[in-house]
């Protein structure tokens, strides 16, 4: 039986993440994208990335050791993410449009 995909809002999973890189503590962002592949078939994330079913399931669920950043940036890419980088301390453009909505 094939594992299909649940579908996810990509500004949800990406709110989750951001929580998480927020922290600054690599095991914690791990964890949050290992969460966040619980979404994704990884047979289909491994042939997008070219990395293997269980080099994915080793990178973001063991905690055993970090990933390497290329393997960061391959698995987000394929999950329809990418990586920005702000200053500290400054809000992000949809941050800001929810805060100004209250």
């Amino acid at each position: 039986m094939t594992k299909t995909s649940r579908p996810v809002a990509p500004s949800k999973l990406a709110d989750e993440l951001n929580s998480a890189f927020a922290s600054a503590e690599p095991n914690t962002i791990c964890m949050a994208i290992g969460e966040g592949l619980a979404n994704f078939n990884i047979a289909e994330m491994a042939r997008q990335t070219g990395l293997g079913r269980q080099s994915i399931y080793r990178a973001f669920k063991t905690n055993t050791q970090l990933p390497n950043f290329s393997t960061v940036l391959a698995v987000l890419t394929a999950m329809g993410l990418q990586l920005k980088v702000t200053p500290k301390g400054e809000r992000s453009t949809a941050a800001t449009a929810r805060a100004t909505k209250t």
